[in-house]
């Protein structure tokens, strides 16, 4: 029968897991709570575990605690080592166990309420003793800094210290309403782009070509917006309202291309899709929890009708 490694490092007086467990919650009245502890074991024990490293490992006072410079390093090290014990401890022995824990998933909020928010009903339905987090926003890059366990990124992958996963493509589209069609022409090719104003989901958008499907781009060069706004709704509003084309997500448009409130435009010459990726900071023992959510991620991207 497999035993928890807090339960084991605890029980051993290891203070690396103490010191973990008051990072984690931010002071060590609520770590102590968590553990059951008196905040001065906690206390004698960080202190021991910083005179053995020689370094100053937290900022201490009556309300939060927070890691030094030198403490955050030596925070991700040790998290990083715990969560591959687990993640080995699962593996072999995951026919004994349920699935428990903490699972933090990074995404921006559009992709988190379409796609995560049905992923997450359907782990707490398998594994309901599971605790999940979901952290919405845009600045999903930091893996470490935010102790996420794995985070969902659009498009091509830059070079980087993570791993990850493919998980599936969404389709996309150009699109404009009728009104700003009419006011600005309807392009009949992907050289007429040029001659129009683009809806951006940010700068950094314009800095990208646009991919057909048959393999051609057009240069990110000739891209003209005069906005960009970093919300799908916001988006799809500005659209609609006529402020320009639009190069996003067909989910987001279905029902307006379908009544005709939105125009496709190219429609002989279809964009590349978004390449959709986990990303997470360890591969060679990844978290049974972890592997649970990509798997079940992908089998939802593949089977949706986007």
């Amino acid at each position: 029968m497999q035993v928890s490694i807090v339960y084991i490092a605890i029980s051993m007086n290891i203070p690396e897991t103490y010191f973990l467990h008051v990072v984690d919650a931010g002071s060590f009245k609520k770590a102590a709570e968590n553990l059951h502890v008196e905040p001065s074991t906690l206390s004698r024990k960080i202190a021991a575990l910083e005179l053995r490293v020689k370094a100053k490992l937290l900022h201490r006072s009556t309300s939060k605690t927070h890691p030094t410079e030198v403490g955050l390093l030596y925070y991700h090290g040790l998290r990083q080592i715990s969560n591959e014990q687990i993640a080995l401890e699962e593996d072999i022995f995951r026919n004994n166990n349920k699935i428990k824990g903490n699972l933090r998933i990074g995404a921006t909020v559009d992709f988190g309420e379409k796609f995560i928010i049905p992923v997450i009903l359907n782990m707490k339905k398998q594994a309901p003793e599971l605790s999940i987090e979901m952290i919405l926003g845009s600045d999903v890059d930091n893996l470490s800094e935010k102790n996420l366990d794995v985070a969902i990124r659009m498009g091509a992958m830059p070079s980087s210290n993570l791993y990850a996963k493919s998980v599936g493509d969404l389709p996309r589209v150009l699109v404009a309403s009728p009104d700003y069609l009419k006011k600005n022409g309807v392009p009949k090719a992907p050289s007429d782009l040029a001659d129009h104003n683009f809806v951006l989901y940010s700068a950094l958008q314009a800095q990208r070509d646009i991919e057909f499907q048959d393999g051609t781009k057009f240069p990110h060069s000739k891209i003209t917006s005069d906005i960009a706004v970093n919300s799908i709704r916001s988006i799809y509003e500005l659209v609609k309202g006529g402020a320009g084309i639009n190069w996003g997500p067909t989910w987001l448009y279905r029902d307006s291309l379908a009544n005709g409130t939105l125009i496709k435009i190219l429609p002989s010459t279809p964009v590349k899709g978004f390449s959709l990726h986990a990303v997470y900071t360890t591969k060679k023992y990844l978290p049974f929890k972890t592997k649970m959510f990509i798997e079940l991620l992908s089998k939802s991207i593949k089977l949706g009708e986007y």
